[in-house]
């Protein structure tokens, strides 16, 4: 049995990029979350449209890391 070292290097490179995007686009979607004013009484009204764009930044960030997770699942069950 030969292991080929430049592939399994490559597989390791992908993997790890991919983890490092994941974590960043969860933290960027909690603080769009935390600037939305979730989790926290609104103060000012004023602010809606900042607000919603970062409601929705946040629900991207969210949907891009649940993507993600959701390929990776379907390349382990389907084989």
């Amino acid at each position: 049995m030969d292991i080929n070292w430049g592939t399994l290097a490559g597989v390791f490179a992908v993997s790890l990029g991919i983890t490092a995007v994941v974590v960043v686009m969860f933290s960027l979607g909690l603080a769009a979350w935390a600037r939305a004013g979730h989790g926290e009484p609104a103060s000012h009204t004023s602010r809606a449209r900042h607000q919603k764009a970062a409601a929705a930044t946040a629900v991207l960030c969210f949907a891009s890391c649940l993507a993600v997770a959701a390929y990776g699942i379907a390349l382990i069950v389907t084989g």
